[in-house]
């Protein structure tokens, strides 16, 4: 009898092991680049999200640097004014101390050139003084002189400021209580006090051709001076 041979042939056994092999390499492959894609979309996610948060943190800081740049300016600019306004304060103050200098500066002069005239005849003259420094107040006028009395004529005009500035008061403060003719065609005499204030002042006053009117006397009245 002839022998019968049973189960696989060895070929048939290499080539499934071949087969296996093949099966079990793709296998391992196919897991190697699951895993590896896994691990480029992850890092692609967290990348991503970093990315977001960064941008994020800038938009975020970026409104108050912003404003602290413009607080800064505003602070600048507030300084500025506040030493702007103390350099302007500061000239004012300089101004009127400097005023002030000036006009003590010319009291000063205007009481040492005065000179006072000690007797009077007049019961009602309290003292009478004269200065060298009451020149004429210019005139408008040209051709011969007459003298006028009328109020709002260029005489008046003219007395009233001859008779404010040798008097010190004021023009928008002066009160005239006569003003009338000095005994002469060029000569006047005007009467006066500031508003508010009890002592009068009587002032003869002479006409300088071309040069206008000037004080030459005045005189401080009596209270009880009946004007």
């Amino acid at each position: 009898m002839s022998k019968k041979y049973s189960g696989m042939q060895p070929d048939s056994r290499l080539d499934a092991r071949e087969k296996k092999r093949k099966i079990n390499k793709f296998y391992n492959i196919a897991i190697t680049l699951v895993i590896v894609l896994i691990v480029i979309v992850g890092l692609s996610i967290f990348l991503s999200n970093n990315s977001d948060s960064d941008t994020a943190s800038t938009t975020e800081k970026a409104p108050k640097e912003t404003n602290t740049a413009a607080t800064d300016d505003n602070k600048e600019k507030e300084e500025a004014e506040k030493t702007a306004d103390e350099e302007e304060k500061a000239a004012e103050e300089e101004a009127v101390e400097d005023e002030s200098t000036d006009e003590s500066t010319t009291e000063d002069d205007s009481e040492a050139n005065v000179t006072e005239i000690e007797e009077s005849n007049d019961e009602n003259v309290e003292k009478a003084y004269k200065s060298d420094d009451w020149e004429p107040v210019g005139t408008e006028q040209s051709g011969e002189h007459v003298t006028s009395f009328d109020k709002g004529s260029a005489d008046w005009k003219e007395m009233t400021t001859a008779l404010s500035s040798s008097t010190g008061i004021a023009e928008s403060d002066m009160t005239i209580w006569r003003l009338g003719n000095g005994g002469a065609p060029n000569k006047a005499t005007g009467t006066v006090s500031a508003k508010n204030d009890d002592k009068t002042y009587r002032v003869q006053l002479e006409w300088v051709d071309g040069s206008g009117w000037r004080a030459a006397k005045v005189e401080e009245l009596k209270q009880n001076d009946q004007r």
